[in-house]
């Protein structure tokens, strides 16, 4: 829906300007009780003390500057100076009536997020970048972003020696798939911890990787491929936006590297320490108050992570023209993206034009407070976490008796829905536990809370058998709620895509479901007649439309029935 707060809020600045010479933002809020209207401001009362007059004049003389009769009734105030704002019934219904649409902003975004390893299954630490820069990707096209998805897979450096050399010493020719390159590269880990012989064979082989050479190349694009097949299983799985054609592995800089080794040298930026090329900003300190180096190139002539993160800020500035880039990465990880923001600022990689961010995000928990892990103390694997949760709402539906021939989809979007929405809701910054038996729950702030207010919406719309209508009555105060609610979602959208917090979107929709419970249990829809009926009909099809849009802004699936 078109939001008309923001153009109250508007107004009501110019108000203030014209009555005061001064703007400020009104602070618009939702009223709290309905003899105050819809929304209401404080304005009056901030304004008290620079003015030096009484809040209620000051409240008088706003009014009179505001024009908002082609939106609201005559404005009140009440209490000790709050100005209260009634929309007009045909302006509320009119805003319902017409759905959201965002024009092409002319911006690019890069966002880099998942970013699994090579020759690893994907795990619970995994989730949380997927499923946040699935549903970012998703918030930002929506209100008219060009998004460039990034799967970042970490296919380089050091392990990667390790791994051809073990396969080299067992039998280069074995049948690999991603489970037996989980045990070769846990037996090559523990062979490298035990022998000063392999790990030495291990680092030139990383360097002859790293070099071209033609048959470490072949064993280790054997390791990339399986890899990545058994990553998009699971992307299809989670219904995520990735595609292979988003992967842009750290492998894909390798070339430019030794550029950037250049540059920053030619730019007076690199140091050498202790035989490795390192780069001293500053502002950036130890503890115990040393300067910190960005390692850029290894005494061994290697390059790591931090080399490979400057090339690809350069090439998605240069090559894709990004105007923002945005990384979802642990939080833990937030010094490393500071000082290679700041580097690559320093080299001119990075113009003021381009804003780089860091979406950091929490630890998913056990039960325990801690780590999510087994009981073997192993990190749990992101496909026994989602088969987890399909059972769960599976045995969910059973209880609930949804239709048989199409109960297992309907547990698939339940259940992985379940999960990504628990994760979503939570404020990314905190950490999260994660206990299945509350995330499929039908009640709370949960995920298929929201998908069953969709699917009885789907079916309430069917036994009605009516066409499409328009919302011309809004009598009653809940439905007059409703409809306030509506017309909130794209600035609740637009709020999104600007602080990168999706728990804003999940808030927005559980208050929606529950002012939807409220509608249903005040005003009859299939029962009652005339134009109130269609009117109530139409409230619903907004409501599922928004609802599906907003769950569909997730990543979640929003069934039909349930």
């Amino acid at each position: 829906m078109s939001s008309v707060l923001p153009v109250l809020s508007a107004r009501l600045s110019t108000a203030a300007t014209e009555a005061f010479g001064l703007t400020l933002d009104p602070e618009l809020r939702p009223a709290t009780k309905p003899e105050f209207g819809h929304f209401q401001t404080n304005l009056a009362l901030r304004l008290a003390k620079p003015l030096g007059l009484a809040p209620p004049a000051i409240a008088a003389t706003l009014v009179e500057h505001l024009v908002v009769d082609d939106l609201c009734v005559p404005p009140t105030i009440a209490g000790p100076g709050f100005v209260n704002l009634e929309l007009r019934t045909d302006v509320l219904a009119a805003a319902v009536n017409s759905p959201a649409a965002f024009a092409p902003r002319g911006e690019r975004v890069v966002v880099d997020y998942s970013q699994p390893n090579v020759a690893k299954q994907m795990h619970v630490g995994h989730l949380r970048s997927t499923v946040i820069g699935d549903a970012l990707c998703n918030v930002l096209a929506y209100v008219g972003y060009e998004v460039i998805r990034q799967n970042h897979v970490g296919d380089w450096g050091t392990q990667f020696g390790m791994l051809v050399e073990q396969l080299l010493d067992e039998d280069p020719a074995q049948s690999l798939d991603l489970e037996s390159l989980q045990g070769l590269y846990q037996r090559s880990r523990a062979h490298f911890d035990s022998s000063s012989e392999f790990a030495d064979r291990s680092r030139a082989r990383v360097v002859a990787l790293q070099s071209g050479d033609a048959g470490t190349r072949a064993l280790w694009q054997r390791m990339v491929d399986v890899s990545l097949v058994e990553f998009e299983r699971l992307y299809a799985r989670l219904g995520t936006g990735l595609t292979p054609a988003d992967v842009v592995g750290e492998s894909a800089y390798n070339d430019e590297l030794p550029d950037v080794v250049d540059d920053l040298t030619a730019a007076g930026l690199l140091t050498e320490s202790g035989g490795a090329l390192c780069a001293f900003l500053p502002g950036f300190t130890g503890r115990d108050g040393s300067p910190l180096p960005v390692i850029v190139r290894k005494s061994d002539g290697g390059f790591g992570y931090s080399a490979t993160d400057l090339a690809a800020v350069r090439h998605r500035v240069r090559e894709l023209e990004a105007q923002r880039i945005i990384y979802v990465v642990d939080q833990r990880q937030a010094l490393h993206f500071r000082q290679i923001f700041a580097l690559a600022a320093a080299a001119g990689w990075l113009p003021s034009t381009t804003i780089a961010e860091h979406v950091g995000f929490g630890t998913v928990l056990g039960p325990d407070g801690k780590p999510f892990k087994t009981r073997s103390g192993d990190t749990v694997r992101l496909a026994t976490l989602l088969d987890q949760a399909v059972e769960r709402a599976t045995a969910l539906l059973d209880e609930r008796g949804a239709p048989i021939d199409s109960r297992a989809s309907i547990a698939q979007a339940v259940g992985i829905g379940a999960v990504k929405y628990a994760d979503l809701s939570s404020d990314r910054v905190n950490d999260y536990v994660f206990a299945l038996d509350r995330m499929v729950a039908m009640t709370g702030n949960t995920g298929p809370y929201l998908q069953y207010a969709h699917a009885r919406l789907t079916r309430l719309l069917a036994k009605a058998d009516a066409g499409p209508t328009l919302v011309t009555v809004l009598e009653n105060p809940v439905e007059q709620r409703l409809a306030l609610q509506l017309d909130a979602f794209a600035s609740t959208v637009e709020q999104v895509a600007e602080t990168l917090q999706p728990h804003r979107l999940c808030g927005y929709l559980f208050e929606l479901a529950t002012t939807l419970s409220a509608f249903y249990e005040l005003c009859p829809v299939l029962t009652s007649e005339g134009e109130t009926r269609a009117s109530r009909l139409a409230l619903c099809a907004a409501t599922r439309r928004v609802l599906g849009d907003g769950l569909g802004l997730l990543g979640i699936t929003a069934p039909d029935s349930m």
